[in-house]
């Protein structure tokens, strides 16, 4: 494990341009030997504490809390309410100014824009720029809230999650009786744009979240800065909850012209400075940004000489955006996350690789949570979802299930066939061979866990098959052979699906077919 961990860190810092001669980890976190002032710098943001405080039990706010503001990009005023949920609920956008207050789920599966935020919409309502508020939820390690809103964005506030953060602060939190089901990375997931020099990790670590962020934009306003976040509790509201928006002064108008920055101003973002105007071009961008307070390049390489809170401010604030689009996922992590160059669009197509990886878990927490490596379900986890029983479950173990954005794509199934069943004292007496109509049975059932799993509570549902196409019987199949089904997706359409079979033996294949199925309410 350490030898991989040293093998993915050398990969990532070399994405950066970097070119370390020793890359080593200390307490889970990455040192490069690029000079003593890297070295020195990282070492010194890696407090040490104990990893065993990671959250039991769910939370929730205790009370309302709201504040008022404009959102960033829309310009619209907009007030945000922090309701108390219960367990289970998770997080939720509503938007109280529609009819009916429609809910958006604070999942992946709803990202519908990154251009510059994330935008969440559900059944035609949208939010804008939710990144800064599910930071703060996840910062506070809340895992149930009802967030009210009274327009399609957020207020942005000074441009930070602090806003938020004071008010759930004000709401107080109510500790609640379930256990948190945690995303617990065991494997590397990795995602790299080459094109844009994104490269996006997590690696497995135990009872721990930690996030270490470096960014590069090839601009010598700004240059590569990185930070490093090693505990939620005692870190995140002190040294990342304060963390500024940014931009580049050449995009204010570029951002503008996209009908972006509507609500943007001197107070809520940090402009830096990289590239000279005069006083003339100065007012006329201000007039178009509508601006209306004085505005200078400054000598501190910021628009109006305005502070940084921290030094390394851009590269905070962006780890404090990876927070919030990975809150995204749907379940708090286990996990050391590095990121180099990261921004919404990279963020959220990792945050869906880490979501298959999390269902994939949720399922077989929920349905075998004793399961050994190997295998996804057994006889026992697959009674609790499959309505069938002796002697016609012909499905004994489950041994792969792959998850896609929207659902299950692809399943692997296993089938002991032993002289005891009962079909071969009448089938072909003597000379006992599985009939095939079993066999393209035991697949559709293996079909149907694959169905069952796409859904949520899949013990109230049933699946019903409506059409077998193009099956084949290649090889007979006999007592003592063990047969492996292979079934893939080809078509979701909402409520019938159609999927491909194979049916093997030894390797060979012995039976295929295409499968069309429909899920219905069992009651």
């Amino acid at each position: 494990m350490e030898g991989d961990r040293r093998k993915v860190g050398h990969t990532f810092l070399c994405s950066l341009g970097l070119k370390p001669e020793i890359v080593v980890f200390d307490r889970g976190i990455f040192v490069l030997d690029v000079g003593n002032s890297a070295l020195e710098i990282i070492e010194a943001a890696a407090p040490a504490h104990d990893n065993d405080l990671m959250r039991a039990t769910q939370r929730t706010v205790a009370n309302i809390s709201k504040f008022e503001g404009v959102g960033l990009h829309t310009g619209n005023v907009s007030s945000i309410e922090f309701h108390p949920a219960a367990e289970g609920y998770g997080i939720r956008f509503v938007r109280t100014d529609l009819p009916g207050s429609p809910e958006i789920p604070a999942l992946v599966d709803f990202v519908s824009d990154i251009s510059r935020g994330t935008t969440l919409t559900n059944n035609g309502a949208s939010v804008h720029t939710v990144e800064h508020v599910l930071a703060a939820v996840v910062g506070l390690e809340i895992d149930n809230v009802r967030i009210e809103l009274t327009a399609n964005e957020p207020p942005i506030g000074d441009g930070s999650s602090e806003p938020y953060v004071e008010a759930l602060l004000r709401a107080g939190f109510e500790e609640q009786k379930s256990a948190r089901r945690y995303l617990i990375v065991d494997e590397t997931v990795a995602y790299r744009n080459e094109e844009k020099g994104v490269e996006i990790v997590a690696l497995p670590l135990p009872s721990d979240y930690r996030i270490t962020v470096l960014i590069d934009y090839n601009n010598p306003a700004l240059g590569s800065q990185h930070t490093g976040l090693f505990s939620l509790e005692k870190e995140f509201i002190t040294e990342f909850s304060k963390a500024r928006t940014f931009c580049f002064l050449h995009e204010l108008e570029l951002l503008h012209d996209q009908g972006l920055i509507r609500g943007g101003n001197l107070d809520n973002a940090i402009i830096i400075v990289d590239r000279d105007l005069d006083d003339a071009s100065i007012r006329t961008l201000a007039k178009k940004l509508g601006i209306s307070e004085s505005v200078i390049l400054g000598t501190n390489g910021i628009v109006n000489n305005k502070a940084l809170r921290y030094p390394n401010e851009p590269a905070r604030h962006k780890l404090l955006d990876l927070i919030g689009d990975l809150a995204l996922v749907g379940a708090p992590m286990q996990a050391q996350i590095l990121a180099a160059r990261p921004g919404h669009a990279s963020n959220v197509e990792f945050a869906r690789k880490l979501r298959k990886l999390s269902q994939k878990q949720s399922l077989v927490q929920r349905y075998n949570p004793s399961a050994t490596q190997g295998y996804v379900f057994d006889i026992t986890a697959i009674e609790k979802i499959m309505p069938h029983r002796y002697p016609m479950l012909l499905v004994d173990r489950i041994l792969e299930i792959d998850i896609a954005d929207k659902g299950a794509e692809r399943i692997v199934g296993l089938k002991n066939v032993t002289y005891n069943e009962p079909f071969f004292p009448g089938h072909f007496p003597g000379k006992p061979v599985m009939p095939g109509v079993l066999i393209l049975e035991a697949m559709a059932q293996t079909g149907g866990m694959l169905l069952l799993n796409a859904v949520e509570e899949p013990d109230k549902k049933l699946i019903f098959f409506m059409a077998i196409d193009k099956a084949k019987f290649r090889k007979p199949v006999v007592p003592g052979d063990q047969l492996i089904f292979e079934l893939k997706m080809l078509r979701n359409r909402g409520k019938t699906f159609v999927m491909s079979g194979e049916a093997r033996v030894d390797g060979q294949l012995v039976a295929e077919a295409e499968l069309m199925a429909a899920i219905v309410e069992k009651n």
